[in-house]
């Protein structure tokens, strides 16, 4: 079976990448050319006839992912099916399913089943998760079981895989030889490979058999997300040797990898302050050919949890603004506890949001939405307004609960709406929407 990146090189348009160009508005030549670049993956699965067909890249619309799993100390696989289904209902793109405890084979094949959405995974969480109940020690698992494992999970109906190819001995030396960290290692799956790698004197399997990781991706056209093992966890991290080292190897694999043929993405960067992430962003651009950047986070602040998902929505916007292609939401958990339903349901609305933002300040054509909702404010025109919002239940839900004795108003201003003292004073000169200027416009 040939991959979306293949047959792209070969001119052939897939119904996948047709898909796109309809969703997008986008020539589907455009695409086509696009995904043979290796600027946009369409993250799809053979076993999944009725999955979302989702592109991710240049020139299309920032997309979300919301990320869902069991801890060692919550086990509910009702709950994960449940914040699956808000997580589609939501809107997210794509969903990943990063489970660590209980039967994982179980939660992953349910949660497959329980959504369309294109699902994607970190293998090392299960991989070290059985080591450690099997051996008591996670740094004895068998990197043999860890490609069994790669493709058992492909074969499950994964669509796209986090695979921390790009921790290497080099890049481990790098963090010894700067003096550790501010922030510590932050990922799970980068954390655990690294006392693995110490705890044998082995190179990274996922690494050294790189050719294998590929190959296993390309079995299921999936896209290969080069896991970002070793991102700053800390602002003051942002940027250090160790985390600039795992990004040069990773933008070395993106490419390395599309030229066997496989879907690529790069995965980065943790918590940047703010005044970094276009640089950021410009350097993985730059390095990797523009393979599609997942971005996790930014967080341009550490001192926001409880209310990190809009710490995260800052940083989405601006790497929105910038070129970021998939986002990876942030919930007001984070840091603090395993997500609930709730924390689910406000972590997509605020990465949704902060994606919209960052793509209609990089992309004014994106921005004819806005200008329907000025209209409709400007007019008291509340049914057409609460049409054109974003989150029309919370809208309605908040001014139900403060209706206006005057129902072209709201209760913020009352008899002293603006809104409806302008158009007494300019009702003449309101025509509508027209090109170019709406305000003045010919009868």
């Amino acid at each position: 079976m040939k991959t979306q990146l293949e047959l792209a090189r070969e001119g052939v348009i897939t119904p996948q990448m047709q898909q796109v160009a309809t969703d997008e508005n986008i020539d589907v030549e455009q695409i086509c050319q696009l995904v043979g670049l290796g600027e946009i993956v369409i993250p799809v699965h053979p076993h999944r006839p009725g999955q979302r067909v989702v592109g991710i890249g240049t020139g299309l619309r920032t997309k979300v992912n919301a990320s869902i799993g069991t801890s060692s100390d919550i086990i509910d696989i009702a709950l994960e099916k449940r914040k699956a289904q808000i997580a589609q209902q939501e809107q997210a793109d794509t969903l990943m399913e990063l489970s660590t405890g209980g039967d994982l084979d179980e939660i992953r094949q349910e949660v497959l089943a329980a959504v369309d959405l294109p699902v994607g995974n970190v293998p090392l969480y299960q991989a070290f998760s059985e080591a450690s109940r099997k051996y008591k020690n996670p740094n004895k698992l068998d990197p043999e079981y860890l490609f069994e494992l790669i493709e058992r999970q492909l074969d499950d109906g994964i669509s796209f895989m986090a695979i921390h190819c790009g921790i290497n001995r080099y890049s481990i030396e790098r963090l010894r030889k700067q003096g550790y960290r501010y922030g510590g290692l932050v990922s799970k799956g980068g954390t655990f490979m690294v006392s693995w790698m110490e705890y044998n004197n082995c190179e990274n399997p996922l690494y050294e058999q790189f050719d294998r990781v590929v190959g296993l991706m390309k079995k299921y056209d999936a896209v290969l997300s080069l896991g970002n093992g070793i991102r700053a966890g800390a602002i003051h991290d942002s940027h250090d040797r160790a985390q600039m080292a795992e990004m040069i190897i990773n933008c070395e694999l993106a490419e390395i990898g599309r030229d066997m043929g496989c879907q690529m993405m790069v995965e980065g960067p943790g918590h940047v302050p703010l005044d970094e992430i276009a640089g950021n962003i410009m350097l993985e651009k730059r390095m990797s050919g523009n393979a599609p950047y997942y971005v996790l986070g930014p967080l341009p602040a550490d001192s926001g949890a409880g209310y990190d998902h809009i710490t995260a929505a800052i940083g989405a916007a601006n790497s929105a603004r910038y070129g970021a292609d998939l986002i990876c939401y942030i919930t007001p958990a984070e840091h603090l506890a395993l997500p609930n339903e709730d924390d689910v349901r406000e972590g997509i609305r605020a990465t949704r949001l902060a994606a919209r933002i960052g793509d209609i300040a990089a992309n004014p054509a994106r921005r004819d939405r806005e200008k329907q909702v000025a209209i409709a404010r400007r007019d008291t025109n509340w049914q057409e307004q609460m049409n054109l919002l974003m989150f029309p239940d919370q809208a309605s839900r908040i001014r139900a609960e403060r209706t206006p004795e005057n129902q072209h108003t709201c209760t913020m201003c009352g008899d002293f709406c603006a809104m409806e003292r302008g158009a007494i004073l300019f009702e003449k000169d309101i025509r509508g929407d027209k090109a170019g200027c709406p305000h003045k416009a010919s009868s």
